[in-house]
């Protein structure tokens, strides 16, 4: 089951309409001219804006800015069109035009619970959880409880929006959408093992453990950006923020303020959340540093690194061997790293075969296991650890880098590899 996050406007039609402009005894022709020329500025705007919404569809999101920017320039004053273009920054990665663009259509009197969704969503991306937070509890009666405690959780305060998606879950109305938000905030909360059992609910056997894995990533972000912009697939970029000439209270070009204009209304899927898509790298990253992040410290990223070999020096100077820097040794503790769970000890014996092979450090690691059933199926769990937190968390970090998959645990009776016997001469493979 796909992830998806498609946040749509939702917008009521509003009824468009041009003012007249009256003027005085031989203004005649001048008034006449200037109700055209608003009426003319009406109609290319509608016509922006709805191209705009096409592209948004479409998931052209460059052209969808285009429109929707030009629709603003024209009718400055219509919250809808603002809020079109800030559905359309948010998409195209530009999070800081995005919350300028949509808390300018909260000014201008929208109240649709979908345009506060997408303007707390672009605060996160920027880092301000404070005013996130703030959007959210001042939108609450509009809404959706569902979208709104998975919200919370990303905002740095996953606590309450567990309580907001348990009162949802409770409910006879409670979908496999809420079950999975909730699933997501109690991961993000560190309540792992609530997490998984709520996600069971939902999920296949062999889906559990793939979707924590991708949970696990997504809990631990390098930049403020990084769990927005994966939960609706785009990449964000340094963002030079919204064109002067569009902001609220620069001079228009029509002097007279109209109606809201007509924008084509799309259904508003809520937040959905089934697997949780790794984030691409962009060209220019937008690196925001977030305070009191509720994630786990990565450690110094010193350990576990391979010597760079030995080179002789040119000429008839003697080789000088370089001191190799020796691992720091990992501190014990009660977390482990889990790699994944397979049908048996026998596929996982092949599964850390090949996890060695793509990261050195695991050749001087002793695997863990553990076999447990799940739904009727027996499944083998391949782990190493008894590290504490901080350094699980640094291991597993390293290992994605390095393309495996991993997420980070408490200890949850792991014990040595079956195939693993302890001798004298050092650890030896069990027969198959």
């Amino acid at each position: 089951m796909k992830m998806r996050l498609v946040l749509s406007l939702g917008l009521s039609a509003l009824v468009m309409g041009g003012t007249m402009v009256g003027c005085t005894a031989g203004g005649g022709d001048l008034g006449t001219a200037s109700s055209r020329s608003v009426r003319n500025a009406e109609k290319v705007a509608a016509k922006d804006a709805k191209m705009a919404d096409k592209f948004l569809v479409a998931g052209n999101h460059a052209q969808a800015v285009q429109f929707a920017e030009a629709a603003v320039a024209l009718r400055p004053q219509t919250a809808a069109y603002r809020a079109v273009l800030g559905e359309a920054y948010l998409k195209a990665g530009r999070f800081a035009s995005a919350s300028q663009s949509l808390s300018d259509a909260m000014t201008l009197g929208s109240a649709d619970g979908h345009v506060a969704l997408n303007l707390a969503l672009a605060q996160i991306g920027e880092g301000k959880w404070h005013e996130a937070r703030t959007t959210l509890d001042n939108h609450a009666n509009v809404m959706s409880a569902t979208d709104r405690g998975l919200a919370l959780a990303l905002a740095g305060d996953p606590a309450t929006g567990v309580q907001v998606l348990m009162d949802v879950v409770r409910s006879p109305d409670a979908t496999v959408k809420t079950r999975q938000n909730l699933a997501l905030a109690l991961a993000l909360s560190g309540r792992w093992a609530d997490s998984r059992v709520v996600a069971a609910l939902d999920l296949a056997p062999a889906d559990l453990d793939k979707r924590m894995v991708q949970w696990a990533a997504f809990a631990q972000p390098e930049a403020a950006s990084d769990q927005v912009a994966a939960l609706l697939g785009v990449v964000p970029v340094a963002d030079p923020g919204q064109p002067v000439a569009l902001a609220l209270n620069a001079p228009t070009s029509v002097g007279v303020a109209a109606a809201d204009a007509v924008v084509p209304a799309r259904a508003a899927p809520a937040i959905e959340v089934a697997a949780v898509s790794p984030v691409p790298v962009p060209a220019a990253t937008v690196q925001v540093a977030v305070a009191n992040a509720p994630i786990a410290t990565i450690a110094a990223e010193g350990a576990f690194k391979v010597a760079a070999p030995v080179r002789a020096k040119s000429m008839k100077v003697a080789a000088v061997a370089k001191a190799k820097p020796q691992p720091r040794e990992l501190a014990s503790g009660n977390f482990y790293v889990q790699l994944g769970a397979f049908d048996s000890a026998g596929v996982a014996k092949d599964a850390w075969g090949r996890a060695q092979r793509r990261f050195a450090a695991f050749r001087q690691q002793s695997p863990t296991g553990m076999a447990f059933a799940h739904q009727g199926a027996n499944y083998y769990r391949l782990s190493v650890g008894g590290y504490t937190r901080a350094d699980a968390v640094s291991v597993c970090r390293q290992y994605r880098k390095r393309g495996g998959s991993c997420f980070v645990r408490a200890g949850a009776g792991d014990a040595m590899a079956q195939w693993i016997r302890p001798g004298a001469g050092g650890v030896q493979m069990a027969a198959r």
